[in-house]
């Protein structure tokens, strides 16, 4: 049996976390030990109106003592329950974390960074009132790593955003021609429309919605439209084609025009979202979830203005040549403004292939630990 430190349990809930996507919901694991630390089950968040982390990992120890004996004799009064998330202390889509901890008997908890929220967070003032001995913030580093930039965007009060660039080996997005459809293979684009139906709302520029006529539309792996659509956004200063087949998205009702926002700045983009009144999909009150695919200037300027969040590269194994750079506009004039990422190791990254193409992850290059 291995038996675990606070440090190495909440290395191991990080670990468990990371199997997740990122999004509106932030990455959060949970280790469950015994007394003597040693390792009982292992939780993490899968997603809006899955199981909370910790109430992850008490079901599995639940269905764990349901089965072996030894399990069932631990007492859960001497148990600790290792978050790398301050729990929760509402009800959304589930019960409040600190009700599933209580009601198991968990006699303590380990956390390791504040929930920032104003309706998620007091979970430990909570637990610590009903009679449990709960330590945190503790800091731990991986923890902090983990949601950075999930709770920056909360700080801000603006969406999570996730951005895509599909190139060629040569940093090509078309080519020399203009022609771009498609340099990647169906695995990455099959991947990247499963990001489309987790998004609240998909950015493009004008200079896309003319080269590419993209619908913008989250599709299944059949093709078929997905039950939930992003909301489409348009950015810059040229007209929408009148026949443009964003037009005819299904998360527009008939008649209504996209939200065009007439501007190359994205805090002004973010400004018009907020307003937007929606509907918003997944049930949300609001777009917590924005998607930019380009085109290259567009990524640029809100790579430029440190607004994305978590980048998705899908790169073909192809030479375009004089192609068209599938970033353009960062004002790098030397090696030490260099705009740096780091490998991201959610979602099965940080590199895996998609079919002949490489799928990478990377978030904005940070410390890991600071704030």
């Amino acid at each position: 049996m291995e038996h675990l430190t606070d440090e190495a349990a909440m290395d191991l809930a990080v670990a468990a976390a990371l199997e997740g996507v990122r999004g509106a919901n932030p990455l959060v694991g949970a280790v469950l030990t015994a007394p003597d630390g040693q390792l009982l089950a292992v939780g993490r968040h899968r997603g809006a109106g899955t199981l909370h982390a910790e109430a992850d990992a008490l079901a599995a120890w639940a269905a764990l003592r349901e089965t072996d004996p030894q399990a069932a004799a631990v007492d859960p009064a001497a148990c600790t329950l290792h978050v790398t998330l301050e729990p929760c202390d509402h009800t959304g889509r589930t019960g409040p974390c600190t009700g599933a901890v209580r009601a198991a008997g968990i006699g303590r908890l380990v956390y390791a960074v504040a929930d920032p929220t104003g309706t998620s967070g007091g979970g430990a003032q909570t637990l610590r009132a009903a009679g449990l001995d709960v330590s945190g913030p503790t800091g731990h580093a991986g923890s902090l790593a983990l949601t950075d930039r999930w709770r920056r965007a909360r700080a801000a009060g603006r969406p999570f955003v996730t951005a895509h660039l599909a190139q060629s080996l040569d940093g090509c997005a078309a080519a020399a021609d203009g022609t771009s459809q498609w340099i990647t293979s169906p695995a990455s684009r099959a991947h990247a429309h499963a990001v489309r139906g987790r998004v609240d709302a998909i950015v493009v520029g004008t200079g896309t919605v003319l080269a590419d006529d993209p619908r913008l539309t989250a599709r299944d792996d059949d093709g078929s439209l997905a039950s939930v659509q992003p909301v489409p956004v348009v950015m810059g200063h040229r007209r929408i084609p009148a026949g443009a087949a964003l037009r005819g998205h299904p998360a527009l009702a008939a008649g209504e025009e996209p939200l065009h926002v007439r501007s190359h700045d994205p805090a002004e983009v973010l400004a018009a979202i907020a307003a937007h009144p929606g509907p918003w999909p997944h049930g949300r009150g609001g777009c917590e979830h924005l998607l930019i695919e380009g085109g290259p200037t567009v990524l640029a300027a809100w790579i430029a203005a440190d607004l994305v969040d978590e980048l998705h590269v899908y790169t073909a194994p192809t030479f375009l040549g004089a192609g068209l750079p599938a970033v353009s506009g960062l004002a790098v004039d030397t090696l030490a403004h260099a705009v740096r990422w780091t490998p991201d190791s959610a979602e099965g990254g940080p590199v895996r292939p998609l079919g002949p193409d490489t799928w990478t992850h990377l978030r904005p290059a940070t410390a890991a630990g600071k704030e």
